[in-house]
This record gives C-alpha cells, structure tokens and sequence, in this order.
C-alpha cells in the first residue's frame, strides 16, 4: 500500500460488515493523531474539555516530547462526522502522535478537520468544557484531576490509586505505563494525587451531579494499580470497595458502579458487591498462556493465569455473568518479540478466549493497544498491531456474541455506529443498534 488512505480504504472493501467508521476509529487508536496548534485546548481555562490523562498516557510520546500539545492539552476526545466517507457521529479517545498521518487542524474558516495524507476526510467536533470543571473542591483541587469524565460525559473515571504495586521490569505488565505516567505528571508539575481521598471524591461527585443537570453522566469507574500487600492498611477489595460504599451511601442509585480490579479470591468479589459495585472488571489482558506469562509476569507470579480465569468464572456465580465484563489489550497478540506472526493467528488466538468467556455468558470487552514508547512493548513496537488485526477483531468479536445470543454489555452507553460513546476501541460501534424499548 502506498499511503495510509490506500490501505484504509482496501480494508473497508475487504470487510463491509464493519463500519467504516470502525476502522478509521481504529486506526486513530493504535497509531495515534497530531494536532495543529489550532486545534489544541486552553487547559482548564478554555472552551473545550482538555484531556486529563485519566490513568495511562495513551500517547505515542513523553510529555517533553508532545511540543505544544503538552504545554496546550489536546481535547479529551474527538468526534467524527460527516466528509467524503459519510462518516456517522463516532467518539474516540485522543492518543497523541505528532508524526501521524492523521492530523487535527482547522481550516481557513476556522471548522476543525481531520486530514489523512493531506486530504480533509471529517469534521471534528470537540468535548465542550463541562460546567462541573470550571468549579473547585474546597481545596483548591479540579474536579479534572479527581473526577475526570470520558465517553462524552458519560463515564466518571476515578482513578483512586495512581500507581501499581506490580512494579519493575519483572512485575509490570508490559504494555502498561501507569507507573510512567504517574511520575512523568509529577515531573512536569501537574497536580496528579497518587491515592484520591474519599472525602474529595465525594465533593467532586457533588459538584458534578449539582451542574450535570442532562444527567449525562450515567456511570462511575473505580480503578487504579493492583494491590498485592496493602494501601493504608486495607487489601484491594476493601480499598476500592470502601469508594464504591461512600458513593452509594450518599448518591443511591445516581450512577451505575463498577470497579475494575484484578481477579480476586470469591470472598473479596462478594466485598465489592456488598459494597454496591454492580460491574466487575477483572480484566485478563491477553488469552494466550504464554504470552500472559511473558506480559503480565506480575499477575502470573501472584495468581497465574488459570486462577485468574477461575475467579472470572467464579465472580459470575456472585455478579451475575452479565455483569462480569474482563477487559483484554487487542494488539498485544502481536506484539514482537513473543507475539503471534501472522494476523490469521492472533485472529485464532483471540476468538479462543472470547468462546471460552462469551460460553459461559460472560462478554467481554477490549480497549485498543496504543504503544507507549516508556513500556517494553511500545518501545519494540512502536507501530503497534496492524491494522487489518483491529478489523478483523471487530468482526470476530460480534459474530462470537452473536454465536452465543450475547448483547451489548451493560454500563457503556449505546451500541451501533453512530451511537456508540465508548472511545477506547470500536466493539461498541461494531454492535447493532439496540432497538429502543417500547412505549
């Protein structure tokens, strides 16, 4: 393929079963888009919502890399519309990559644009600054910084444990730079609290749920780094559970909670239901057994890989399966130098897991692997998974849903191309449309 646009277009003709705005969608999320000057924020003080850097970088570059963009955050997310593909109303989250091939700018009348080798193939639309960020905790902290919202308002991302205590070269997973991310926000003097008090994140719920009158925000997020000791003298279950109880002490039934967690013994699953947590995440990053070991040699030490697929199981028995949804990192499949070779393998590998998990009624779902340049894997892959992989998934992914008579999971917003909020990765805007709920 001679140019970016040639291959884009080759695999929109190769599969037409998915979206068009998918693959575009993908694209962005693996290889990252460069924004002009024109289309950076103003931080906190401007118009549009910036990005806050929620838990992991998601850039293709150090903050000292970025140039401008790290001075003038770029926005939180983007959305797509319209252009020479027709493109339906598509939300992705911002990774930032000064040398992509796509590029945020606006044009002479000032409408933002994404441009693909030098040709404008959408509008852009931009997250405006919500009201609840232009309010302070009565510390001094920004709502941005211990309450941030992704997914177009709709997900509150808390956050609560900067950093993971799965930590060095022999316990880090490694496509993830969490650990990174926390100092290099340190070092460049942003505020970025390591363990969020609960008492703040009760004051920043309130002044969302005060100035979020549409009632846009519909879910929270719990999360953080594992805990394999301690955290103030509490396991992980009672650390993250003891959040997920204030909040639904004091906001009963505002939004839906979940948690995402490592997989825990049945005993400290049951804690976070207790604690009102309604979805459980206890993500498994990647199927394959070797490669699991080779990636996640933290968890693989403290639980390993077939405890860790048993407590899945096991949590369905106390959350109900459609409530337990594991993430996995789509790409790493393929990332050198452990990874599987061809995409057919990866492709093979992956429906695998989903069989084993979608069987038994549990769905899971995947954000697309952006390398970091500070992880092991980003620094060997710095172009990521190909493309065609990310295509292939998306249709691998709803037929196995649809082999097992599994619908869109419950807690990220509306499925189907041109509704879809989730920003991360596609799945959500490869699914149908549901259809609406009789009157």
């Amino acid at each position: 393929m001679g140019s970016r646009t040639a291959l884009v277009e080759d695999l929109m003709e190769r599969f037409p079963h998915v979206p068009r705005e998918a693959v575009f969608k993908e694209d962005l999320l693996r290889g990252g888009v460069a924004f002009d000057a024109s289309a950076l924020s103003d931080n906190e003080s401007g118009e549009v919502k910036p990005k806050s850097y929620f838990i992991f970088s998601f850039d293709h570059g150090t903050l000292p890399e970025l140039g401008e963009a790290a001075l003038r955050r770029p926005p939180e997310e983007i959305i797509l519309t319209g252009g020479p593909y027709d493109l339906r109303r598509t939300v992705v989250s911002v990774r930032v990559n000064p040398s992509s091939p796509y590029r945020v700018a606006a044009d002479g009348d000032g409408m933002l644009g994404l441009y693909l080798d030098g040709k404008r193939i959408s509008d852009v639309g931009v997250p405006p600054m919500p009201e609840y960020y232009r309010h302070k905790l009565s510390n001094g902290k920004s709502v941005m910084e211990v309450a941030p919202t992704i997914q177009w308002g709709y997900l509150i991302y808390l956050t609560v444990f900067r950093v993971c205590q799965y930590f060095g070269a022999k316990e880090e997973c490694q496509y993830c730079d969490i650990n990174h991310n926390w100092r290099q926000h340190k070092a460049a003097g942003r505020p970025y609290t390591g363990v969020k008090d609960v008492e703040e994140v009760l004051e920043a719920l309130e002044i969302i749920d005060r100035y979020d009158t549409a009632k846009a925000s519909t879910a929270y997020t719990l999360t953080g780094g594992a805990i394999t000791s301690q955290v103030g003298g509490r396991d992980e279950a009672d650390f993250y559970g003891r959040y997920a109880k204030a909040i639904e002490e004091r906001f009963p039934g505002r939004w839906i909670g979940k948690v995402v967690a490592q997989a825990l013994p049945r005993d400290d699953v049951q804690r976070f239901k207790d604690y009102g947590v309604q979805i459980y995440h206890p993500n498994y990053e990647v199927w394959d057994e070797y490669l699991f070991k080779m990636y996640c040699p933290g968890k693989e030490r403290y639980v390993g890989r077939d405890e860790w697929h048993r407590r899945i199981l096991d949590s369905a028995e106390i959350f109900g399966a459609r409530n337990v949804i594991p993430n996995f990192v789509a790409g790493v499949e393929m990332a050198e130098p452990f990874g599987f070779k061809t995409v057919d393998e990866a492709i093979a590998s992956t429906t695998e897991g989903l069989r084993f998990f979608m069987s038994q009624g549990i769905t899971p779902r995947f954000t697309t692997w952006c390398p970091e340049p500070t992880t092991p894997l980003g620094k060997a892959n710095p172009q990521g998974a190909p493309l065609e992989y990310h295509i292939r998934l998306l249709q691998a992914y709803r037929q196995t849903m649809e082999e097992f008579g599994l619908s869109s999971p419950p807690g990220y917003g509306p499925p189907g191309p041109g509704r879809a909020v989730f920003s991360v990765s596609s799945f959500m805007d490869s699914l149908p449309a549901a259809e609406p709920t009789p009157v």
